[in-house]
């Protein structure tokens, strides 16, 4: 064989293996305190490829318009010098970044549901994200992250102003000279109007799979069937891979019921349904062509201090389902 053929085939064979590679992820939760490789060492070790790094934002409440972000009262991890300081050392373990600016509204409600009570307040609102998702942009460019995600779970913000939405995906982009995805919640994805002019179709994906206390592999994979063909669909119809910008499951009981609950009241532990759940998502989809990959919700950066058997929150971290993840990351 000549060399120009060795050389051809060579990089077809790359060019394969680049695009079959998924985006293992983990959502590397802000904290109070800088990053050392003690905390990214993780990472490594549960086969992640990406971290999504979350600085935030905060509203007083749903009618607020003004976001307040990267001040000396935030945690670290929550501001600009912080997601930079997170970036460097995820860097030098390999691992590859989406910056994914988040919005917290005080006493925890549902950032979907932000809605103005008059034009006045609605651009104050519009003027204020921008600055907020723009100070990232530059962050995300300063660093060469691979991915921003220019939002999170903002439907009516997103229904209310569709325009100032199409303006702002221009500047972010006269800005950032990367990949662009929007983190939909599982039910709004399908009604998001400007997925042809991003680069992944951003979907956290608490879909609801089953009712059972404790469900099997194969009922959560039988429970898939009713919301895979409408997001293969989306990614046709855009012809744009699926990335799940969040995806996980509480190790409670009924964890597939309703996977988007954060409720502290509940008590009960279940690392058996937590673990199928998540072994279920990763068999449906990581073999999936139109499928990029995911992040797993949520990785703290103290792993000896989090999860473990009293914790029935998301995390995986030192619960059966990381041996799940790690054996699924560390294959793909």
């Amino acid at each position: 064989m000549s060399t120009f053929r060795i050389i051809i085939l060579f990089f077809i064979i790359t060019s394969c293996t680049a695009q079959s590679t998924k985006i293992n992820g983990v959502s590397f939760v802000a904290s109070r305190d800088a990053v050392d490789e003690t905390h990214t060492n993780p990472v490594v070790n549960v086969g992640a490829n990406y971290a999504a790094i979350m600085p935030f934002g905060f509203l007083k409440s749903l009618e607020h318009p003004e976001i307040i972000h990267n001040t000396d009262r935030q945690w670290f991890g929550e501001t600009r010098a912080g997601g930079k300081q997170y970036i460097e050392e995820l860097r030098k373990k390999n691992i590859k970044i989406m910056v994914k600016p988040q919005i917290w509204v005080w006493n925890g409600d549902f950032t979907g549901y932000i809605k103005m009570s008059n034009e006045e307040h609605w651009r104050t609102l519009e003027t204020s994200y921008s600055s907020f998702i723009l100070e990232y942009a530059q962050l995300a460019q300063e660093t060469n992250a691979e991915i921003l995600c220019i939002g999170t779970e903002l439907e009516n913000f997103v229904k209310e102003r569709p325009e100032y939405w199409h303006e702002l995906i221009k500047k972010i982009k006269s800005v950032y000279k990367g990949k662009l995805t929007y983190a939909a919640n599982w039910d709004e994805f399908k009604r998001t109007p400007f997925w042809g002019e991003l680069d992944y179709i951003g979907v956290d994906a608490y879909f609801p799979v089953s009712d059972k206390k404790t469900p099997t592999v194969e009922a959560c994979r039988a429970g898939w069937q009713k919301h895979k063909p409408v997001i293969k669909s989306l990614s046709l119809k855009y012809d744009k891979p699926i990335l799940f910008t969040e995806y996980g499951y509480r190790s409670v009981d009924f964890t597939g019921r309703e996977p988007w609950v954060s409720d502290h009241t509940w008590t009960s532990l279940n690392f058996e349904g937590q673990s199928n759940a998540t072994q279920a998502l990763l068999e449906e989809f990581w073999e999936e062509e139109w499928f990029a990959g995911g992040f797993v919700w949520k990785w703290f950066h103290a792993h000896d201090k989090v999860g473990g058997e009293k914790d029935n929150q998301f995390t995986p971290q030192n619960k059966p389902v990381e041996t799940v993840l790690q054996s699924f990351y560390k294959s793909k």
